[in-house]
């Protein structure tokens, strides 16, 4: 489980399948309410505690982004909004407003272009050939979908040695961020530095 605070009131939890099967659960478990999700959410917001300082009471918003072979994103934010049920309700209990997504393409973010050809090396000697590579806020993104020809754990855990993955869109990314290779990127980048 990594975390990381996005603003004073916001915080991104990024949970592996691995951290998932360590606790017993798989991706489909979270969509239910069950004892051990919410000890997983427990366990979640006690770690922040103690990491970020990020207390969660009263209101907060849950967004979960299901990464394709890749775990879980779950951004956790204090809500705004007050409500009359507030005063009904003791400190330990918390509010939560879920929302669900997910994502099948494989999106990740490397800090540098030199991340990028060490990866591209790899994946091109794995057949992996496709992909986009967009320049957005500092970072290379690189976008792959998941019809690979090769086991797509093996593709992500592949990828995550040498960067993260990212919860943004590959719509955000194509709007607003640079497009520095648009097709057979990762081939593009083995016949030119390899």
């Amino acid at each position: 489980m990594r975390l990381e605070r996005l603003n004073y009131d916001k915080i991104k939890i990024f949970l592996t399948t691995d951290d998932l099967k360590d606790r017993g659960l798989t991706k489909e478990d979270l969509w239910k309410d069950s004892l051990k999700v919410q000890q997983l959410f427990r366990d979640m917001m006690d770690e922040a505690s103690v990491e970020l300082g990020f207390e969660a009471h009263g209101p907060i918003a849950v967004e979960v982004y299901s990464l394709h072979a890749q775990g879980m994103v779950v951004i956790v934010s204090h809500s705004q909004e007050v409500t009359e049920l507030d005063e009904d309700f003791s400190d330990e209990y918390i509010e939560m407003q879920v929302k669900l997504d997910e994502n099948f393409d494989v999106i990740y973010e490397f800090n540098s272009f030199e991340d990028i050809i060490q990866v591209s090396n790899y994946l091109y000697r794995k057949n992996v050939k496709d992909g986009m590579i967009i320049f957005y806020l500092e970072k290379y993104y690189l976008l792959l979908n998941d019809d690979q020809p090769f086991n797509i754990d093996d593709l992500v855990s592949v990828l995550a040695e040498y960067g993260n993955p990212s919860t943004l869109t590959d719509h955000r990314l194509k709007e607003y961020g640079k497009v520095i290779i648009e097709n057979k990127a990762v081939e593009e980048i083995y016949r030119h530095f390899w």
